[in-house]
């Protein structure tokens, strides 16, 4: 990827989330540990759905590829960020930091399409039971999230060239724990107009046509539940929708929150709290609210743990 002539260094100096030398082993510490929880709590979930033929559903289906996602981005930062916490030596290879970039944006992206399709889905479960299977086969499932893909991809491939190209000729020092576009545009001494606009427009339309998504497919469903003579088919139907709805929130709400801004309003030490939260505790959080509440994976994990012990 070629940088132009202006830029003079070869790496990325990250100035971390602290220079505090007195907290930095306590938040090593304490973001190790959201970080294995957080590991294998996407890893079992992958694993619980692939081995249990019960949750060999469209539903879970969509769920595994969501942990997939979570570990994606969140293993791009957060063992950088960890060790960078106790290092001196804080610093990134230019073409590394493409990269680290590159795999987080595709993850993030593909979630943020993911929550949508899974929308959809239940859309689809909760409207036309009887034929759910057949809407959603395993076809039109593999198609969706090979979409999904694709689209977070292709989005995070242009981001990244654009920023990328930019010239770096003063400091190749970050204020940030991690590559991100915010602190590159403010680092850069070319023209990032046209970063920002890009930024505005495909991200703005990723985030409008995934939240319309949402909020169609749950319109029609709130619809669909009324219909239900049963109060507690109705209770059981909106029990299916809470934790797809909780996940959609904290997500979507944080990533407008960080970047939906123009670089004129940024506050790097404020940002760098919210890109913690959803790098490292949102990935955390995402297993946790799709098993504690459902019956389906806790009758999984019981026939798991039987089995484990015979």
């Amino acid at each position: 990827m070629e940088r132009g002539n202006c830029s003079s260094f070869t790496e990325f100096i990250f100035l971390g989330i602290t220079d505090n030398p007195g907290i930095k082993t306590t938040l090593c510490v304490t973001f190790f540990a959201v970080y294995l929880i957080s590991l294998l709590a996407n890893l079992g979930m992958i694993t619980l759905i692939r081995l249990d033929s019960q949750l060999h559903t469209p539903m879970y289906f969509f769920l595994s590829h969501l942990s997939f996602c979570d570990l994606g981005y969140s293993t791009a930062i957060g063992p950088k960020m960890l060790v960078d916490l106790l290092a001196k030596n804080k610093s990134i290879p230019f073409l590394g930091c493409a990269l680290q970039f590159l795999v987080s944006c595709t993850f993030a992206d593909s979630e943020c399409l993911l929550l949508a399709v899974m929308a959809y889905d239940r859309y689809k479960a909760i409207s036309n039971p009887l034929l759910y299977t057949v809407s959603m086969s395993s076809r039109v499932c593999s198609l969706l999230v090979a979409g999904v893909y694709l689209v977070g991809m292709a989005d995070a491939l242009i981001h990244t060239t654009l920023a990328f190209r930019l010239c770096f000729c003063g400091s190749n020092e970050i204020n940030h724990f991690f590559c991100d576009v915010p602190p590159l545009l403010l680092l850069s001494c070319s023209d990032t107009h046209v970063n920002e606009l890009v930024i505005f427009t495909i991200f703005g339309f990723i985030e409008l046509s995934t939240i319309s998504g949402v909020l169609a497919s749950y319109c029609y469903i709130i619809l669909s539940v009324l219909k239900i003579h049963s109060a507690e088919g109705r209770r059981k139907a909106f029990c299916t929708c809470t934790s797809h709805l909780t996940a959609v929130a904290i997500f979507q709400g944080t990533l407008l929150f960080t970047y939906f801004r123009p670089s004129s309003s940024y506050s790097l030490d404020q940002d760098k709290m919210t890109s913690l939260f959803y790098t490292l505790v949102i990935p955390m959080l995402n297993p946790l609210i799709y098993s504690l509440r459902n019956k389906d994976v806790k009758k999984a994990l019981e026939k798991l743990k039987i089995k484990l012990r015979n």
